[in-house]
Order: C-alpha cells, then structure tokens, then sequence
C-alpha cells in the first residue's frame, strides 16, 4: 500500500470524532451474548515419551538455515533453548525448555501458576496460534486474589504433542538443575522482592527472603519445591497438574482452583490474525488477545505516513499516538473471548478499512478530551509483566512466545514452589458484553507475540516484550522503524520509546522543546518521563536473513535480555 506524502488539514475535531466513529461503527456487528462451548473439539492425547537422557535426533542433512537461535529475558533461558537445539530438539522443543528455565529464573514474570500465548511458524505451513492463558473457574467466579485457572503446563503439552521431538523429560531437566542447584539472583528479581515485600508473604518465602530479608543481587537462589514440582512433572507428564496429585494439592491449597476446572482447561487453537504492513505481513494473536488491534494500529500509522516522517519529531509521534488511541477503541469496544463474543478480525485487520479510518485523522486534529477516543485512553495504567521467548531453528521454523503471571509476582500467593497469576484483573479491560468472567472464558490482555512473513510467506521476524499495556505502542514503534524506515534490528530496538494515557504522553526520553511544545500546543495534557523501572518492556528479538542463512537479534539494554546464535553444524 503507497503511503501518502501529505493529507488534507484543517478538519475539526468533531468532524474527527464523527468521522472515526463511523468508520469504526460501520464494520461492528452486533456483540452476540450467548455463551457458546468453550471446550475445542478433543483431540487423541499424545502419549508423553517415555525418558531417554541419551536420546539425539539427528538435524536434517540439508537445514534452511547455517545456525539456529535464541532470545529471552534471561541467559540462562537461551543456555536451556539452545541445549535442545543442540540435541536435535526442535524450535518448540527449545522454548519450552527456555519457558521452565525462566520459569525458575524470573520467578516473579512467568511458571506453572500463570498462562502464555505462542505464535508457530513451520515452513511450508499456516502459522498457528495457542492460547494457554488462565481462564475463569467452572463456578463463574472471580477470587478475591483474581487468580485464574493457571494453563502454562497444558500449553506446554500442547505445543509438544504438535512439534516435540526430544523426550518430554529432556526440556524440562535445565529448569530442575537450576532450581535445585540454585541461581544467582538477578537485579531484577532483587528489585521486585524489595518492590513486593509489602504484599507477599514473606515470612512464607525463606528461599527468598532470609531472615526475613529480600534476597540481594548475587545471592543464591534455591527453590527446592519448585525443583520438587518440575521433576515430577518431568517424570508423570504436565496432565498430573490438572488430573493427577498435584491437581490434588495445587485445588486444597489455592482458593478460587478447583479440581473440576482444572480438569476441564483446554488450550485454545486457532488461526492467527494476519495484515499487510510495509513490504511484509504481520502475524499476531487470536482475540482475545490484541493482535487483531495490533496490526489495525499499524495499518493506521502507515496510512497516516509515519514511514515518511521523522521518527524523533512530533508529526510522527502525533500519527502513532492517534493510531494507537484508534486500536485502543477498539479493544475497549470490540475485544473478548471468541468462543463467547464474535470479534470482527477481518475488520480490524482490512489496509483498505483501516486506511479510510486514517483519512479523518488530519495533521493538526487537536486532543480533545471530551471525545470517545480520549476517554477509551484514559485508563489507569494496570501493572503487568510478562516474558518473552523468540526462537529460530535451522529448518527455518520460528516460535515468538509470551508467558505471564500478569502482576509482578501474580497474585502473590504461592503454591508447590510457584507463584500464582491474577490474570482475571484483566477483565477491567473494556467491559460488558465483550469482556467479563463466565465459566471457562480468557480476558482481554496485552500478551503480544508476533512474526513478520515475506513476500514468500517466510517468517523473517520474531519478537515480544513484557511491558503490559505499553507492549502495542513499543512493538509498534520497532516494526514501524525496522520495516518503514529501515533500521536495522538494534536500531529499532534501541530506539526511544512512547506511550499515551489520556491526554499524557509518556517518553523514554524527553525530546527537543520544539517538539515537546508542537505537542502540548496540540491538545495534550502533559508530557512526562515514568519513574517505574522497566516500565518500557524488553524485546527479544531475532532477524532471518534467508538468502544467507544467518540469525540475528539485537539486545535490549532496559532489562537483562540476551541472544545467541549457533551454528547447526
């Protein structure tokens, strides 16, 4: 799609509202209400491979690519990816290994008590997309610790039933050693414990919290129980989480869990939403999850011309910020759970569609605060964190994998070593009809994963970010700066990033004064530089350069994020 090189000015701001408010209506069905079955039809379970500590698969003799690669937010989830895509395991194999290991390492992010979401990519294949996040118990209600029927072990064995090759217990052995063994504990970890100790209990949590103490950088970290849990699931296989002992346990210790909804979780699978974007074809979450919105929001900034702007000026931060505020509509209005409410995706997701969206949005509309779309933009931060796994391997496959307890340290209730999610917070997101808790039914969150195709349908790009709902604004400013204004992968990673809550525009960064006043002269409330660490996420992300058969990702500097790359020799 041409972008253009300038539009009219001067449209007011009611005429903006109007204009946007039709578009948005015009290609809005009716929310249906009605419950529908929330179960996928069943599928044979595979049975979990017997444990061979010596078994290798070989690589294929001729691999697409000369390495194969991983990222995530911690170097000890890459030793653990690669480790398996050393053994022969494949792409799948190693993010489920590097899930567990980081698991252990950034107990506070991601585990068993919490959920996640995946994008696959096989040559030759449709891309596919699992959802594994938590769900509303079977009695409908919400706890008091919003905590939600945790999926992360089903989405493991889903994946592995679909793409595993190494023994089941071989993924699962890296995050056993670490949590027996012990690990170094991160800055990250030390500055959540601090950050937490207030709501968790500590004096419940020797492991981190000696003497009653948090746990500084460097000190060991032993978690003894979780090593206990992760063995026994290595040894029974993920199903005794929801059928067996530990489904047991887990439904007596843990209020709002209970055997019956356990036993009912099930993984969702579905087509994942797609768009055109730039030279490429965005791939992103099914609903409820915000991919469909995602690449709205992106459809939009390339219509409005962002991709012939400065990226440091205020004409350019201006069209992102109204995109944004555009998909954030439409996920108030438009998002839910696709078993219970029809979600328009082809819709959302149209260029054509979405480009005569951006044709109400003049160059000069001001911010008014009275308009629909600021008050969809006005919800208070929710805090969130997740942690994302990228991984390529040498057939060409990719996995773009995020996991979540949603807060920093879930609820922060703890059982069987891990820590529970409050995911069921996210049913503020919006509200009725589209988003509210019934038996068995996922929220609206800001869980992210996405991959970038060809022109060849070759996925070229994977990537993610914790960073909760600033994750649609930063991934869109990576895919903007790396595809529209081609930066190299780093560049766009490094990049200063943004977001918008109400009329206040939140920067990494402070820019130039010229800029800073070009848009406080333009209706926004404020401009300001967040005091939370870590606010603006990490990207892992890794680049495929198939031509050459290379791998590369690009390391982000606000967290502990790494990548790494070896040949598949």
């Amino acid at each position: 799609m041409s972008r253009p090189a300038g539009r009219p000015r001067g449209r007011t701001v009611a005429a903006l509202v109007l204009a946007l408010s039709l578009a948005i209506a015009a290609c809005t069905p009716e929310p249906d209400t009605a419950p529908r079955d929330v179960t996928p039809p069943e599928e044979p379970a595979a049975e979990v491979p017997d444990p061979e500590p010596d078994e290798i698969v070989p690589e294929p003799d001729d691999p697409a690519l000369q390495v194969h690669a991983v990222s995530a937010g911690d170097r000890a989830g890459v030793d653990a990816g690669l480790m398996v895509l050393d053994a022969g395991g494949s792409a799948v194999d190693a993010a489920i290994a590097a899930a567990f290991a980081m698991s252990v390492v950034e107990p506070f992010a991601s585990g068993l008590g919490g959920g996640g979401a995946a994008l696959i990519a096989v040559p030759g294949e449709e891309p596919i997309a699992y959802d594994y996040r938590e769900v509303v118990a079977q009695d409908g209600v919400v706890p008091p610790t919003e905590t939600g029927i945790p999926g992360f072990a089903a989405g493991m064995r889903s994946l592995y039933d679909d793409h595993g090759v190494l023994a089941w217990d071989r993924l699962l052995a890296p995050a056993v050693t670490l949590a027996t063994e012990g690990t170094p504990t991160t800055g990250i970890v030390a500055d959540q414990l601090r950050s937490a100790a207030h709501r968790l209990p500590v004096t419940e949590l020797p492991e981190f919290f000696p003497d009653g103490q948090p746990l500084d950088e460097g000190d060991p970290l032993v978690q003894q129980e979780l090593a206990a849990t992760l063995q026994r699931l290595a040894d029974a296989g993920p199903d005794d989480l929801y059928t067996g002992a530990l489904a047991e346990e887990l439904a007596t210790g843990v209020g709002g869990i209970d055997p019956t909804s356990l036993a009912e979780y099930r993984v969702q699978r579905d087509a994942p939403a797609q768009g055109d974007f730039g030279d490429h074809v965005v791939v992103a979450p099914a609903p409820a999850l915000p991919g469909p919105t995602f690449i709205q929001q992106l459809q939009i900034a390339e219509a409005l011309g962002v991709g012939d702007l400065d990226p440091g000026g205020a004409d350019h931060l201006h069209r992102m910020l109204m995109a944004w505020r555009i998909a954030d509509t439409s996920i108030s209005e438009q998002l839910g759970d696709p078993f219970f409410v029809d979600v328009p995706v082809d819709e959302l997701t149209d260029p054509d569609r979405n480009a005569a969206v951006a044709e109400a949005v003049p160059d000069d509309a001001l911010v008014d605060p009275s308009s629909a779309l600021a008050q969809a933009a006005q919800a208070a931060d929710e805090a969130g964190n997740t942690t994302h796994i990228t991984v390529v391997g040498s057939d060409g496959s990719v996995v773009s994998m995020t996991n979540t307890l949603t807060n920093f340290w879930g609820s922060g209730e703890r059982a069987l070593g891990f820590f529970l999610n409050d995911q069921l917070r996210r049913f503020s997101i919006g509200g009725e009809p589209t988003n509210v808790p019934e038996p068995g039914r996922r929220s609206v969150s800001w869980g992210l994963p996405i991959l970038v195709l060809d022109d060849q349908a070759r996925p070229v790009l994977g990537a993610g970010s914790p960073g909760g709902r600033r994750i649609p604004n930063l991934l869109a400013n990576l895919l903007v700066r790396w595809d529209l204004h081609e930066q190299s992968l780093e560049e766009a990673v490094d990049a200063p990033r943004f977001h918008l809550e109400g009329g206040v525009v939140e920067v990494e960064v402070r820019p130039p004064d010229d800029v800073v006043n070009d848009l406080l002269g333009r209706g926004y409330d404020d401009l300001r530089i967040p005091e939370p660490p870590y606010y603006f996420g990490s990207v892992q992300a890794l680049e495929i350069d198939h031509d050459r058969g290379e791998v590369v990702g690009a390391t982000d500097p606000r967290r502990q994020g790494t990548w790494r790359a070896e040949s598949a020799g």
